[in-house]
C-alpha cells in the first residue's frame, strides 16, 4: 500500500497503480480538497484500478483527514468520559459515529478508514492519547466494539490498531523506536484484550505497532513472527489481514533498508506492507516484490467495501448531532 504525492492522479503514478504488487492506496490531508475533489480522483483511482483497496486514517479527533465537508468526528476519549457518567449512551454513540464515519466514507468509494485505535490510553503516550477510548481494557473492548459494529453496518471492515497496545511507550514511533520493557503478563493482562475481545467479534484487520517488547522479542511486533504468528494467529486464532504499519516510520528503522524492513514484515506474517509519504522508498519496495513469486492472498480481497445501502437522512443527522456535542 502507497500513497499519492497531490490532489491530482499523475500519469506516473497511474501507472504505478496498475503494477500487480500494489494493492492499496492510502489518503493523506493533502490529497483532499472537497467533496467534488475527492470524487474525481476517487473516479481517476478506480479507471486505472478497479480493485485496489483504498484507505485513509478517518479516526475522529486530530487524526481526520478528510474535514470540510464531512462531519467533524470527536476524539475517541470523548466517548470514554462519556461512559462514566452513562455507559448506555456511550455505547450507543460509539455504534453510530462508527455508522457515520463509514458511511460518510462509503458513499466516495473509500473502502477502509484504518480504525479503531484498540490502545489503552496509560496517560503516558502522546502520540496515543485521546486516540484511545480509554484507559480501562474492558471499557476499550465495549466502546470499540459498538463502533466496529457501526462500521460493519455502513459496509466497512474494521482495522484495530496497534497490536499488542502502543499506549505505554512514551515514544512516537513515527520519530523514533519506542521500548515496553513490561512483562508479557502484564500486556496480556490489560493491552491485549481489547484485540482478543474484537477477534471474536469480527475484526477484519490488525495493524501491529512498531514497539519492542523488549521482554518477550528483540524485534518490534510487526517484524515479530511470535507476536503475529504465535499469538495472533495461533493463539488468538485470527484469520483477518495484518497490515505493517508504515515502513518509513523510524519505529521500522530498526530492520534495516526498505526492502529489509519489507522482506522481514512478511517474513513475520504481515500480509500487506505501507510505505507512505516517500515514494522513493515504495519504488525499493515493489523492486524487492517484483524478485517474489506471485501470491494470491484471499483476505486482502475481503477489506473492499460493500455498497452503502439504507441511508437514513435522519438518522445521520441524528449522529451528527452525538458528534457536534461530543466535540464540544
Amino acid at each position: 500500500m502507497l500513497d499519492l504525492v497531490g490532489t491530482e492522479l499523475s500519469a506516473k503514478e497511474a501507472s504505478l497503480l496498475q503494477n500487480p504488487r500494489v494493492g492499496g492506496l492510502i489518503l493523506f490531508s493533502r490529497n483532499y480538497v472537497n467533496p467534488d475533489q475527492l470524487k474525481q480522483l476517487i473516479a481517476s483511482i478506480r479507471a486505472v484500478a478497479p480493485n485496489i483497496i483504498i484507505a485513509v486514517d478517518q479516526e475522529g479527533g486530530r487524526v481526520q483527514r478528510f474535514k470540510d465537508g464531512f462531519t467533524r468526528l470527536p476524539a475517541m476519549s470523548a466517548l470514554g468520559k462519556l461512559y462514566d457518567t452513562s455507559p448506555d449512551e456511550a455505547i450507543h454513540a460509539a455504534h453510530e459515529l462508527g455508522w457515520l464515519m463509514a458511511l460518510e466514507l462509503r458513499a466516495f468509494d473509500v473502502d477502509i478508514s484504518f480504525a479503531p485505535v484498540l490502545d489503552l490510553d496509560w496517560q503516558q503516550s502522546s502520540v496515543i492519547g485521546d486516540r484511545a477510548f480509554s484507559s480501562s481494557a474492558e471499557r476499550v473492548a465495549l466502546l470499540s466494539g459498538a463502533f466496529l459494529k457501526g462500521m460493519h453496518e455502513a459496509g466497512m471492515a474494521a482495522t484495530g490498531k496497534h497490536f499488542p497496545g502502543h499506549g505505554w511507550v512514551q515514544a512516537d514511533s513515527h520519530l523514533e523506536l519506542p521500548y515496553d520493557e513490561r512483562l508479557e503478563s502484564a500486556i496480556r493482562q490489560d493491552d491485549l484484550q481489547p484485540f482478543a475481545s474484537l477477534i471474536e467479534e469480527g475484526l477484519d484487520a490488525i495493524m501491529p505497532a512498531h514497539v519492542v517488547y523488549s521482554q518477550v522479542d528483540t524485534a518490534p511486533a510487526g517484524f515479530s513472527s511470535y507476536w503475529l504468528k504465535d499469538v495472533l494467529r495461533q493463539e488468538l486464532g485470527f484469520d483477518g489481514v495484518i497490515f505493517s504499519d508504515d515502513l518509513t516510520m523510524e519505529g521500522a528503522s530498526i530492520a534495516g533498508d526498505y526492502a529489509l524492513r519489507c522482506q522481514k514484515a512478511l517474513a513475520a506474517g504481515c500480509d500487506m506492507v505501507l510505505v507512505c509519504n516517500q515514494p522513493e522508498a515504495a519504488l525499493q519496495v515493489l523492486e524487492y516484490l517484483g524478485t517474489l513469486p506471485e501470491l494470491d492472498n484471499p483476505r486482502i480481497a475481503k477489506m473492499r467495501g460493500n455498497p452503502c445501502v439504507n441511508r437514513d437522512s435522519l438518522r445521520e443527522d441524528a449522529a451528527r448531532a452525538i458528534a457536534a456535542k461530543l466535540c464540544q
